[in-house]
């Protein structure tokens, strides 16, 4: 081990999330090289480093540091540096030469303890003086607050924010209640101010940290879809989380309800009639009533001459040279009548065709009309079924990442009641992927008057995020609903049609039947069943539905397991995107990321800028925010920069620092709760076993519509059947529905407790 003293020259490179840094220093006069965990340390400073010293093959001699302090510089040739480099405000090098000049070895004792006698220096005003010395101790306070959240394992980046939200205060704080943070900043949760509590030595039992595990037991119950808990489910999930009692639980509810952090509300279950109380987190329960009203304002019916529209209706049935059913119909009229409607029903049942007819008669009569859906690949989707532009619903509303938030998991919408949408009509399809907090920025964003036309599967997988909001808005019964159930695409011999029918009616398909876009492949062990994935996607499948591999997707109910994605995927980089000389690639968190490889956005990144360029690399569209589901392709790796770029649907390139790498992870293979709103030419499907709770019918029916022209299942066929029978449904715990019937009678007046 060995020990360096010097100047630091420059920061070479820093990973603001682990605080990795290459540094540059001047030791004596020979610049240094140093490598580690330096998260606290600027150019400018003056620090002894502690490590072990390596000649690096690329890099020459250079110290992994273990450990370092900051040092005041003695030798006033290194003080008049170090007060010059640009770290302290209003201190340039003449300047710097100038106060050294003055008080020598005695320099740095001056402006910490005596920063006034600053202004006997020309140049130098008494205010000027004060700045200087606030700005030192300052440096000091945040050094030594950065080196007391470490030792409670705290990462830099988040050190530096809490120090920024508490300052000083921040020992007060992490002594008395750290849980305060998970309230009070964003990016740290009850888990990480859990275990500096414990490290601090709180008390388990402590109200503050009940407190904090309520909210949070709220907060992983909306990670699994839900808007509220059954009061008894709370407390005892909460119970068991923190290992105490549940009447102390009990009694911390009550609290968070006087402080207006939780709500409680009563309701009467329609299956058993029973009363129970459920429990929001007060931000969401604001979400789901204030949608719940702004639909129901919206809902205004307007009188219309109904025969004068039904022929109106029949001349653009002509001129499209297409037949409208009742059902149809009436959903074309209940979009002219009501200001919201609803249109549901399975895969070819006409809701296209249905939303051309509108768009005719609302183009007609001269309206302004917005279509858009919640992903990329169902607005894609959308515009070429219409032949008219459609987006995605975070991009009609306008989004954008919140300023200066470093988690870039922030955004608020440019459109909203001040700022309402230009349109008189509005059609969302794929309404089933919506969770509450985009119908929430939706309603908003409405204008009063505007029509708003909701089209959806109800039969498809919810939402990722929270809510049940196409289910909820049918079954308040508050709204006009069109049902859609002719299949007419059954005409045109579409077996995935009838199928993918016949599976949502619970009745068993004939897998062993002959037929030209429904396969099946028998295989009893899960390497088997992977070798003929592998063969389907790369040989056969492309040349049969026209297609290139890529755009056939694998798709399993798992993450984890034989047949999950996490191991699909490292097979099928293998066969797909194999290593060439010729393609960069990069390792991380013991992933491989190629050039080639075709990837998936994990998390919503409301700041990632993207563009599409032309074929001369120029630039000819440009906007913000990746989602989680978006799909696309590596298309360079650039050590030097520390760069990936992927492109995305519809030519969007989003190029990555290295440090966001893990935003990306292969998607050779996703899950089917990860396909919702995507349409493929052809999907995989390996099936043999696997959890009940996952391997239901509306899984394998979300699975199966997802297929435009074949759908190959591969595997077992006792395991299919299995999936068609099991009709269990991980229960949605939300207030949408209940909110709506309640504010629709205008009597009622409901009272939270």
């Amino acid at each position: 081990m060995e020990t360096w003293t010097g100047y630091v020259e420059r920061i070479v490179f820093r990973s603001e999330e682990s605080g990795y840094s290459v540094i540059e220093i001047d030791v004596d006069g020979d610049e240094r090289t140093l490598t580690g965990r330096l998260p606290d340390v600027d150019a400018g400073e003056y620090i002894e480093a502690t490590g072990q010293v390596i000649v690096h093959k690329v890099y020459g001699e250079q110290m992994n540091v273990s450990s370092y302090t900051h040092r005041i510089p003695d030798d006033p040739i290194l003080v008049a540096k170090y007060l010059g480099s640009g770290l302290i405000k209003g201190i340039g090098e003449a300047l710097a030469l100038r106060i050294v000049k003055r008080f020598g070895d005695d320099t740095i004792r001056v402006i910490e303890q005596e920063p006034e006698r600053l202004a006997e220096v020309k140049g130098i005003s008494m205010r000027t003086a004060l700045i200087i010395g606030s700005q030192v101790a300052e440096k000091k306070d945040q050094r030594d607050a950065m080196m007391f959240l470490q030792q409670y394992g705290i990462s830099p980046k988040l050190a530096k924010k809490i120090y920024d939200a508490y300052g000083d205060g921040i020992y007060t704080t992490i002594r008395e209640n750290p849980y305060r943070m998970a309230d009070d900043i964003f990016g740290v949760g009850f888990k990480t101010a859990d275990e500096i509590a414990e490290k601090v030595g709180i008390r388990a039992d402590s109200e503050f940290r009940i407190r904090s595990g309520i909210v949070y037991t709220l907060t992983i119950a909306e990670g699994n879809g839900h808007t509220c808990l059954p009061m008894e489910a709370l407390i005892e999930e909460a119970a068991e989380m923190l290992a105490v009692t549940p009447e102390m639980v009990e009694e911390q509810v009550e609290d968070l309800v006087y402080d207006r952090r939780i709500v409680v509300r009563v309701k009467e279950e329609e299956e058993t009639a029973e009363v129970r109380r459920f429990v929001y987190r007060a931000e969401i329960h604001r979400h789901e009533t204030a949608a719940a009203r702004k639909l129901l304002e919206l809902d205004q019916v307007c009188g219309i001459d109904e025969e004068a529209y039904a022929a109106r209706i029949a001349g653009f049935e002509r001129a499209r040279g297409v037949e409208l059913d009742a059902a149809q119909r009436e959903a074309v009229l209940a979009a002219v009548k009501h200001g919201v409607s609803i249109l549901t029903g399975g895969p070819g049942t006409g809701k296209t065709t249905t939303i051309m007819i509108m768009l005719d008669l609302f183009e007609a009569e001269g309206l302004d009309i917005l279509l858009a859906a919640p992903t990329g690949r169902a607005a894609k989707r959308m515009s070429e079924a219409t032949g008219r532009d459609a987006s995605t619903v975070h991009r009609m509303l306008e989004l954008s990442g919140v300023p200066g938030d470093e988690n870039r998991e922030r955004m608020f919408f440019a459109r909203n009641e001040d700022r309402p949408l230009e349109a008189d009509v509005i059609i969302i399809d794929e309404t089933s992927m919506v969770d509450i907090f985009l119908l929430s920025a939706l309603m908003k964003a409405v204008p009063y008057g505007a029509r708003l036309v909701f089209v959806g599967d109800v039969d498809q997988l919810p939402s990722v995020g929270p809510g049940n909001v196409l289910r909820d808005m049918i079954e308040a019964d508050v709204f006009h609903v069109s049902r859609l159930s002719r299949i007419f695409r059954q005409s045109e011999g579409s077996d995935i049609v009838v199928n993918a029918h016949e599976i949502n009616r619970g009745r068993h398909v004939d897998l062993r039947a002959k037929s030209r876009d429904f396969l099946f492949v028998e295989r009893g062990e899960a390497d088997r069943i992977i070798s003929a994935c592998i063969t389907l996607v790369k040989e056969k499948l492309p040349g049969y539905v026209n297609a290139d591999p890529y755009e056939i997707q694998v798709m399993t109910p798992m993450r984890a397991g034989n047949l999950g994605v996490e191991r699909l995927n490292k097979i099928f980089q293998q066969y797909l995107n194999p290593p060439s000389g010729d393609k960069a690639e990069a390792v991380f968190g013991g992933r491989t990321l190629r050039v080639g490889d075709k990837i998936m956005q994990i998390k919503n990144d409301y700041q990632a800028e993207w563009e599409v360029r032309n074929r001369y690399g120029i630039a000819v569209d440009v906007g913000t925010g990746v989602f989680n589901g978006d799909m696309g392709i590596i298309r360079d790796i650039n050590h030097f920069s520390e760069e990936i770029e992927v492109e995305f649907d519809e030519g969007r390139i989003v190029v990555y620092p290295f440090k966001n790498a893990d935003q990306l992870e292969h998607a050779f293979a996703i899950t089917i709760h990860k396909s919702q709103g995507s349409e493929y030419p052809a999907v995989v499907l390996p099936l043999l076993s696997g959890p009940a709770m996952l391997m239901t019918r509306n899984l394998l029916y979300t699975a199966v519509t997802r297929a435009k022209s074949c759908v190959c299942v591969v595997g077992s066929e006792r395991m299919f059947m299995n999936m068609i029978d099991n009709v269990s449904e991980i229960r949605r715990f939300t207030g949408l529905r209940e909110f709506l019937r309640l504010y629709s009678e205008p009597e009622e007046d409901p009272q939270e407790l």
